[in-house]
């Protein structure tokens, strides 16, 4: 059975065929959120597009040991190479865990305050780059389901907020935050036209939101 491995606490940059100088230019390469889907020996095989398009990877390509039959959210740079092929240069893993209702976070709700670089729905994905300011300790992410609200013509809306815990960390410099999610597992509560509003807590707007379709 293929395992979704989509939680991981601390984004994780993996080099399947890193550059030995500085100076190497990449080719003409996309970067993108898609899934990466391991083999049963546990390298990196197949790249799945959030248009629904599956890439096999140059087996060249296959390096890094991961877990077995899993597929894992990744911001990934890859050329496509031909029909249905491409190869692998980096990919990133993607925090992306299943969002759970409030009262399962046993320790407590955090929303420290974080910056928003860009937000988009994406396939079966909700993707986001956030900014955060750190400087030494690691923060936590993860997502917070608020519930569904229903309109009087039935519309259904969705609502999720940010969970990030700074950790106590001091604002020293800002740092990339690449989350992701899964809107698939709603397929069951939601339908075409309906909304995902997705809250979270920031510097430069206080607390706000971005709504999209789903």
């Amino acid at each position: 059975m293929r395992r979704f491995l989509l939680f991981l606490s601390l984004p994780c940059l993996l080099s399947l065929a890193a550059c030995k100088e500085d100076t190497y230019v990449y080719p003409d390469v996309l970067t993108e959120f898609v899934c990466l889907q391991t083999n049963e020996q546990g390298n990196a095989a197949r790249l799945i597009t959030d248009g629904g398009q599956t890439l096999t990877l140059d087996a060249r390509n296959r390096h890094d040991s991961l877990a077995c039959d899993s597929v894992y959210r990744t911001v990934s740079m890859y050329l496509p190479t031909g029909e249905g092929t491409a190869k692998l240069y980096q990919c990133r893993l993607v925090t992306s865990p299943f969002p759970k209702p409030a009262d399962k976070f046993v320790k407590g709700i955090h929303t420290d305050p974080i910056d928003i670089q860009s937000i988009w729905r994406s396939g079966d994905y909700l993707n986001m780059i956030l900014l955060a300011k750190v400087k030494i300790w690691p923060h936590f992410y993860h997502f917070i389901d608020e519930g569904i609200s229903r309109s009087s013509n039935d519309h259904r809306t969705l609502q999720l907020r940010l969970y990030h815990h700074q950790n106590a960390d001091e604002p020293a410099f800002t740092e990339r935050v690449y989350l992701s999610v899964p809107l698939w597992a709603y397929r069951d509560s939601l339908s075409a036209g309906d909304s995902v509003r997705f809250f979270l807590n920031t510097f430069e707007e206080g607390e706000t939101y971005r709504e999209f379709v789903y």
